[in-house]
């Protein structure tokens, strides 16, 4: 690939040629950190090796040189192999992601904007961006709804493990008696399609209203009809963005959402995965939550799919997901599911 590059009729396609250095980036990104990897282990075995050759003093400092280039492997190890499990069709994808408030009112609302403040600094860690596409405050606190644009290298690949219901179970700071209570939000997440699916839609199912941006915003954006809805009239999927101050702009990327949400559907029309997620009957409620975030009577956030848990709920609150993400996508992977199989045999 680096040598076509070097062909003079190269750039004579820009827009293929700007797919083929994306594609090329992603390889590299995919590889290379797996050669570095093996020449420190090639590395490692040489120190072995003077280990066993060394005597007294010597000896023992080449023996701690070897645990601590041992122990600095490790994580790298784990974060290659976890990599290694993002082999979906979409998984390098930017991902769509929407936080849903469900039955509780306030408390809810509250429970959908710790949500949204957790994946943002979930993502920062990660090193994607988030773009705010739509947000509708509650009625008297936190958010009903929220859809950002993640994106990244493999952030759809990461972002989807949280895809479900979330159940918190706390003291209500808004009950002056101090109860204990349960919330729940759901997370949809959805891979952004790129131009290589092409997705069409007919301009007559789509029904478009502009409005008043109610988000946060400069006078520019609250004070123009610049907010867009796109209604897909035969599915009933609605998409909304305001975050430009541009209609047109609006429209572009709600019309991009509406795309990759309707591929979504058509590739399982009876949405058999979100059911899975959500429940035979889509309730975000009782009995179809994929996490529980206990700060009363106990602290403890547990992912029931997976099993994983944690005491230390604030540090998951600020961001800290990688444990749960990391052990759905092995859960997922062809060589745990082999693994399982052989232990039953």
């Amino acid at each position: 690939m680096e040598a076509e590059m070097g062909s003079p009729t190269f750039w004579g396609n820009p827009d293929r040629a700007q797919k083929h250095i994306g594609k090329l980036n992603g390889l590299k990104k995919a590889v290379l950190p797996v050669v570095a990897f093996k020449k420190r282990a090639d590395d490692v075995g040489v120190m072995v090796e003077l280990v066993e050759l060394a005597e007294g003093a010597e000896r023992e400092t080449y023996a701690r040189e070897l645990n601590d280039q041992v122990a600095g492997m490790v994580k790298e190890l784990d974060a290659l192999e976890i990599a290694s499990f993002l082999t979906g069709q979409f998984d390098r994808n930017n991902a769509i992601f929407s936080i849903q408030s469900g039955a509780g009112g306030t408390e809810s609302n509250d429970w959908a904007d710790m949500l949204f403040r957790m994946y943002n600094r979930w993502a920062e860690r990660r090193g994607f961006t988030v773009e705010l596409q739509d947000v509708q405050a509650g009625d008297q606190a936190g958010i009903s709804k929220a859809t950002v644009l993640i994106k990244g290298e493999n952030a759809y690949g990461y972002a989807k493990a949280e895809r479900g219901v979330h159940r918190l179970v706390r003291i209500s700071p808004f009950d002056s008696n101090k109860r204990r209570h349960t919330s729940f939000c759901a997370i949809d997440v959805v891979a952004e399609i790129t131009e290589e699916i092409e997705i069409d839609i007919p301009e007559a199912e789509i029904r478009v209203d502009v409005y008043r941006s109610s988000g946060k915003g400069g006078q520019g954006v609250n004070t123009t009809d610049s907010a867009v809805r796109l209604t897909h009239i035969p599915s009933g999927i609605v998409v909304v963005c305001q975050n430009e101050r541009s209609q047109i702009k609006n429209r572009a990327t709600a019309l991009n959402v509406l795309k990759s949400r309707l591929y979504e559907k058509r590739q399982d029309e009876q949405r058999a995965e979100m059911d899975k997620f959500y429940g035979e009957k889509g309730e975000i409620g009782w009995g179809s939550q994929i996490r529980s975030y206990v700060l009363q009577p106990y602290p403890m956030v547990k992912d029931l799919r997976t099993g994983v848990s944690t005491s230390a709920t604030q540090d998951v609150l600020d961001g800290d997901l990688d444990r749960f993400v990391n052990a759905w996508l092995r859960a997922g992977s062809p060589r745990h599911r082999n693994k399982e199989i052989q232990m039953d045999e």
